[in-house]
């Protein structure tokens, strides 16, 4: 059953099912499902499934009736027919259940919060890091407040507020400074001034819509209570604006970088931002790993490339054997032209260790392990963040014992590369995940919106 297959997974519906088990609430489970980041959902597949969500939604208020309705949504889908794709979501549910029936909702706190997801929602609660750490947490805080709602018997009273510049994904990491300190201080005024919730939503910048960016809501018992606490956020991320303009480093100075700080007292990471799957790139780029090749880097592990067709040469020639490749450029930029030697191969099935996904099973499709001089590649048939050691595990690569790592990630990676790391540098190879939103091309923001922190320009 869907309880079973997902209670001992990372995901946010698992802790919530874990704190209705706790509370003896009986759960009528619907559906669950996960698409890695791409581009806009085609309205067929949206309708296809949210059809379909929505159904089991009326028959089990009919067979009920239901007493509320927990969601395990992200709050970044764009739809073609639907900018706004889970405030649709929200919508059609709150038109199945009635002005009544309480709703909650774990978000990413990628998010891009609307005032319809605000309105149709009785409480929404996202995780609070970034690497997403807590998502069981989330969702079990979404519960709770569920049910509170519920044993209430009336909504708390909402305070929405948006903030007025982007915030580049690169700047959002609640590991380190500025945002460490706004979660620092989100905690604080969410218990001065009494909260019942204090949600912030970073935003994913790369939404060409109107409410694409940052924003929050507070949940009180009184209206004067959610609008103070609302204030005191807002303010605060708007002191640390200038701290969010952060640079990376091109791929080129990066990698010489690296060389350089590698000592063999704990591995450089190089963080390989702008093709990070988990915000849509295809992990098939491959600017960083010619950059490392040209400078002849040794002790290199990279994680990953995400290329079928190299990997099915490889599990044809055989562990040992030597291949020549077209490598990566399958969805993004250019095929890299290497000749390689097959280390390792593998069905690409492991489970995930680290603190962000442990106990989530990876399944990557057949994978080798390929020697291109001083480096190993990762060679994948399906795309994966490079969040998790077990990446290069399952492959038979130590990551603590490499003198560099080089992964297709913005920040998820920290979580379980950072303990590890001597150094950790981000850089800007060519991909689809730009580090700076200001340069892509959009049409739809809403006037007022700055591109990045510290920039006084504004969308018209």
């Amino acid at each position: 059953t869907l309880v079973a297959a997902l209670r001992d997974t990372a995901v946010p519906a698992a802790g919530a099912i874990r704190a209705a088990e706790e509370a003896g609430a009986a759960i009528a489970p619907l559906w669950w499902g996960f698409a890695n980041p791409a581009g806009p959902v085609s309205a067929e597949a949206f309708e296809r499934l949210a059809s379909r969500l929505m159904a089991e939604l009326q028959a089990a208020q009919d067979a009920g009736p239901l007493d509320g309705l927990y969601l395990d949504l992200h709050g970044a889908m764009v739809a073609e027919h639907f900018p706004d794709a889970e405030g649709e979501l929200l919508r059609r549910a709150r038109a199945i259940l009635g002005p009544d029936v309480p709703i909650a909702a774990s978000l990413d706190p990628h998010c891009n919060l609307t005032a319809a997801m605000v309105r149709h929602a009785d409480v929404l609660s996202p995780f609070r890091t970034y690497p997403h750490v807590d998502m069981k947490e989330a969702g079990a805080r979404a519960m709770a407040l569920l049910l509170a709602r519920a044993a209430r018997g009336k909504p708390f009273a909402k305070a929405f507020r948006q903030l007025d510049y982007l915030i580049p994904i690169t700047s959002q990491c609640t590991l380190v400074a500025p945002m460490a300190e706004v979660m620092a201080a989100r905690q604080a005024i969410a218990a001065k001034m009494g909260a019942a919730e204090l949600s912030l939503c970073f935003g994913f910048p790369y939404a060409d819509f109107a409410d694409c960016g940052c924003a929050l809501v507070a949940y009180g018992v009184t209206q004067e209570a959610a609008d103070a606490a609302a204030e005191a956020l807002l303010r605060e991320l708007k002191l640390r604006e200038q701290d969010f303009a952060q640079a990376v480093l091109p791929a080129a100075e990066a990698v010489a970088t690296a060389m350089r700080l590698a000592d063999g007292q704990g591995p450089v990471v190089i963080a390989d931002t702008q093709d990070n799957p988990g915000g849509g790139g295809h992990g098939d780029t491959t600017g960083l790993l010619a950059e490392l090749i040209a400078q002849r880097a040794e002790g290199v592990a990279f994680g990953l490339i995400n290329d079928a067709e190299s990997a099915a040469r490889c599990h044809a020639a055989g562990e040992g054997a030597r291949v020549t490749l077209a490598l990566g450029g399958k969805s993004d930029g250019v095929a890299l032209h290497v000749d390689a030697r097959v280390l390792r191969l593998s069905d690409g099935r492991f489970t995930c260790t680290g603190p962000m996904a442990g106990g989530n099973v990876a399944e990557l499709g057949p994978s080798a392990l390929i020697g291109i001089g001083g480096v190993a590649v990762v060679v994948t048939s399906r795309k994966m963040q490079a969040y998790d050691q077990a990446l290069f595990r399952h492959l038979g690569v130590e990551p603590s014992q490499q003198r560099i790592l080089a992964l297709k990630s913005s920040v998820h990676f920290r979580a379980d590369f950072q303990p590890i790391a001597r150094a950790v540098l981000v850089a800007a190879a060519p991909g689809p995940v730009v580090a700076d939103p200001a340069t892509l091309p959009f049409r739809h923001l809403r006037p007022g919106l700055r591109l990045r922190p510290g920039d006084n320009r504004r969308t018209g």
